[in-house]
């Protein structure tokens, strides 16, 4: 048996048709039929089309995820039904929260679109947050005060991208990792985000390397923000001016060298 046969014989059931029934709406015999139910053949392109068509789920997500796991009035689909994001909830009916590794946070990457990685994390439940999937990312470096190192963003997930909005801050899952930033603007190709430590440069994300988007919901802190840290954000800001500052004197003097080469 393959993902496929269990997908399309529980979809099946769900619907409470025969073989007969289901081979008939999708234009085949029923012998033909319980050859790919049971797994004793494998369904060319055309039938994969008209099985996708029929139950309204894409051929990516009747190939390789096992949907019995995951009942279709639980989930939050992905844009082009690209994977499923079950809602968990647990006892009590609280959103099951998965957090991602802080060592193992580049394994996201390539474990994200895989329901048995998702499966795998470790959860926690926040009563106050509901009505949404949730997930959390580990803190990386110290552009986002008072976020750091050991420390986890919750991020809400968003559907649309034309929902961002500006000065939100959000987790953003890209083919080159996962960055926790404010979103600026958006350009036809990208979008601007920013860090609010303002020793960090503003920089654009290609629109086409953005794999998921959680806006902040928020924080978890295993320590106490240190004071003396914001005083290193101080030193941080005082040596960006004297930056702006150096690059200030520089073009003024190559406006006066450039107005002396013309006399």
């Amino acid at each position: 048996m393959s993902i496929f046969s269990d997908n399309i014989r529980f979809l099946r059931t769900q619907k409470n048709l025969s073989q007969q029934e289901l081979a008939d709406q999708i234009l085949m015999s029923r012998v033909r039929y319980s050859k790919y139910e049971d797994g004793r053949s494998e369904a060319p392109y055309e039938l994969l089309i008209r099985i996708s068509k029929y139950f309204n789920l894409s051929i990516d997500l009747l190939l390789t995820v096992d949907i019995r796991k995951y009942p279709l009035e639980d989930v939050l689909k992905l844009p082009d039904n690209r994977i499923v994001l079950p809602v968990v909830v647990d006892q009590l009916g609280n959103n099951s929260i998965e957090i991602v590794p802080q060592k193992a946070s580049m394994g996201y990457l390539s474990g994200y679109s895989d329901p048995e990685y998702i499966e795998s994390l470790q959860r926690i439940s926040l009563p106050f947050l509901t009505n949404g999937k949730y997930r959390a990312f580990p803190a990386q470096g110290d552009s986002m005060p008072p976020f750091r190192d050991g420390s986890y963003i919750i991020g809400k997930y968003l559907e649309n991208i034309d929902d961002l909005k500006p000065n939100k801050s959000y987790v953003f899952v890209t083919l080159n990792g996962i960055s926790y930033k404010r979103f600026t603007f958006r350009n036809k190709k990208s979008i601007t985000v920013s860090a609010d430590n303002s020793f960090y440069k503003p920089y654009d994300i290609p629109l086409g390397e953005i794999v998921e988007i959680w806006q902040y919901a928020s924080g978890i802190f295993p320590e106490d923000f240190e004071p003396d840290r914001l005083e290193n954000y101080n030193l941080k800001e005082m040596f960006l001016e004297i930056r702006k500052d150096i690059q200030g004197l520089d073009e003024k003097i190559s406006k006066k060298t450039k107005n002396l080469n013309l006399l």
